[in-house]
């Protein structure tokens, strides 16, 4: 099926959810300034696994999406074939961090810059087993983390550059800040449109092929009415 023919609009398809998310990257911004308690929220570098945060949602828009696109009648050609292009994503982000922590060791910017290339390449891997649904969870995954981006230049602006103390302007323990550019690409730019885009597809898709293919054997062995 190509593009023309797709019964599903993306745009319809991920509005609501891109919504959501956006409230809730809103809800954790206004916690941290608040100090509203762990482990609902929490300013560390990182996030702190924080409960309130968007990086969980995958789990359940990624088979939100899979039975919307199966129900309208663009499913995967094979379900085993959506999950294996998912798993090999899944091993190719894995791979790149396991490089990252070792080029981070090395203190090597061509291969740390490789490693962030390889997590957004990964994002792409979902879309030979399940095109539609690789389709709109790429969408979704920029429409979550583009406003983490702005979210997160607003707060390292804030205070003449000092910040707001949250986990959006903090840095990492050691990490040495040259500039507020460098501070921006290196904690922002990079990391939100680069390994969540590949977590969020590659999750999503994953989650949604299999509910995809649980369904399917679940219609398969109903008795004929």
């Amino acid at each position: 099926m190509n593009a023309t023919d797709s019964k599903v609009s993306i745009g319809s398809l991920i509005l609501i959810p891109a919504v959501i998310t956006l409230a809730i990257t809103i809800l954790r911004l206004v916690g941290e300034l608040e100090g509203w308690p762990a482990p609902f929220f929490n300013k560390a570098a990182g996030g702190g696994m924080a409960l309130v945060g968007i990086s969980w949602l995958p789990i359940i828009f990624g088979p939100y999406f899979a039975m919307k696109l199966a129900n309208a009648g663009e499913g995967p050609s094979s379900s085993g074939k959506a999950i294996g292009a998912c798993v090999l994503g899944l091993l190719v982000f894995v791979v790149a961090g396991a490089t990252f922590s070792a080029a981070l060791k090395k203190s090597s910017p061509p291969l740390i810059l490789l490693c962030f290339a390889l997590w957004l390449a990964s994002a792409f891997i979902p879309l030979l087993g399940w095109r539609a649904l690789g389709k709109t969870l790429l969408a979704y995954a920029f429409a979550a983390r583009i406003p983490v981006v702005v979210v997160m230049f607003i707060a390292m602006s804030a205070n003449a550059g000092q910040g707001w103390g949250t986990h959006y302007d903090v840095t990492t323990p050691g990490f040495k800040v040259t500039s507020f550019a460098q501070k921006f690409i290196d904690l922002a730019v990079l990391p939100q449109l680069t390994l969540w885009i590949g977590w969020t597809a590659i999750l999503g898709g994953l989650l949604g092929a299999i509910c995809a293919a649980a369904l399917g054997r679940r219609t398969a062995t109903q008795p004929a009415s």
